[in-house]
Formats: structure tokens, C-alpha cells, sequence
């Protein structure tokens, strides 16, 4: 399966994203790599560079899948762009490899398909939960820095792979960084500060079908 979709959530195998590129996007292929471009007024790309079948894959306009906001000017322009554009994610199907004997090897994953996943952030219920995850981290902190992981699992739509097993789904999240300026953040200047919060898009889900 190439790809999949949701009215809230698209998913693309690399290799289709870069030859057909969705709309607002386009790939220019070099000897050495792709840069893919984007209209950064339509979407927000959250990827960060990585290598695809010995060729390095460049988002030109992707703020990385941590972003690092410093001021509320920063904060408030990040959250606009969440509540009203199309979120771009990379994210890996997996297989988890356990290990009885080796416990450094436990857990290890091998990749089975890479997947470009977007999101509408402008959706409705999506922008409901964004907003509500939001809100609730700026009422849980004062004055502090802080970080907060969102997690889009639960919003990957439904996929056929050949392989037959169950996938664990990698770099499914990203991160949002708050640098607070304040004085009295003790917790940030001295590197020891703990204030980290979890959000979840909630979306249209379907379980994962395998051949």
C-alpha cells in the first residue's frame, strides 16, 4: 500500500512522497540528496534530515522535529500554526526485536517502511485536542520552562504491510521546547529542571492490517 488517508490524516510511503509529491510540495533530485520544498504559509514540516537508499533527504523549510520557542511571541506563532496547518511528520513502522540474552540488544527495532504522515491540524476535534494539551501545560507551569511532547500515534490511519507482523511505530511525536526568560527559573539555569508534559492528537484511527 502507497499510501493511506483519513479526513484528518494522510500517511505516504517515502519513496511515493518523492515521486509524487503532494500538493504545495516539490522535490528536486540532486546527485547527493533531495530537497524537498514547501509552502511554509500552507504547511508545517516538523522532519528532520535523514538518509533514504544512500541519498540524504532535506526538508528546505522544516523547523525540525524539536522546536524552540523563547519568547511569547514564538509560543504564540507556533500554536497558530498547529491549530491551522497541515503538520508533516516522518515516522518509521518497526519491528521490535527482543532479546533473552543480550539486554543491551532488547528491544532493538528494524525498519520496515518509512512514512511521510500529515496531519490537519485545522481540523476540528484535532485543533480541539491540540488546543486542550496546550492549555493545560501554560495553566500547569509559572513563569518556567518547559517542554512538551506530542504524540500522533493514535491519528496514523490504517495500513497494508507485506510483512507479516506487528509494527511499533517510531518518531510518531514531536517536541515543543519553552526557554522562559525569567528570572526566577532556577530549575532551567541550573540544567536540572523537570517540568515535561505529554499531549496526544486524537484522531480518526484504524488498526493496523497485515497481509
Amino acid at each position: 500500500l502507497k499510501s493511506s488517508k483519513s479526513s484528518q490524516s494522510r500517511m505516504t510511503e517515502v519513496e511515493e512522497f518523492l515521486r509524487k509529491p503532494p500538493t504545495g510540495f516539490c522535490v528536486e533530485a540532486l546527485s547527493s540528496c533531495y530537497r524537498v520544498h514547501s509552502d511554509p504559509e500552507e504547511s508545517l514540516v516538523l522532519v528532520d534530515d535523514f538518509d533514504f537508499c544512500r541519498r540524504k533527504i532535506v526538508f528546505q523549510n522544516s523547523l525540525g522535529r524539536k522546536v524552540k520557542m523563547h519568547n511569547l511571541w514564538e509560543y504564540t506563532s507556533m500554536r497558530n500554526s498547529l491549530l491551522s496547518k497541515r503538520i508533516y511528520l516522518l515516522m518509521s513502522a518497526c519491528e521490535e526485536k527482543f532479546s533473552v540474552t543480550h539486554k543491551k540488544a532488547a528491544n532493538q527495532a528494524r525498519v520496515l517502511k518509512q512514512y511521510v504522515v500529515s496531519i490537519n491540524g485545522n481540523d476540528p476535534f484535532i485543533k480541539w485536542q491540540i488546543e486542550r494539551g496546550l492549555d493545560w501545560t501554560i495553566s500547569s507551569v509559572a513563569g518556567e520552562s518547559y517542554r512538551v511532547d506530542v504524540s500522533s500515534t493514535t491519528c496514523i490511519p490504517g495500513v497494508a504491510l507485506i510483512i507479516k507482523v506487528n509494527p511499533a511505530w517510531r518518531n510518531a511525536s514531536f517536541t515543543l521546547k519553552y526557554y522562559s526568560d525569567a528570572l526566577f527559573d532556577f530549575p532551567h539555569w541550573f540544567g536540572f529542571s523537570k517540568r515535561k508534559f505529554k499531549s496526544h492528537m486524537v484522531g480518526e484511527t484504524s488498526a493496523v492490517k497485515m497481509k
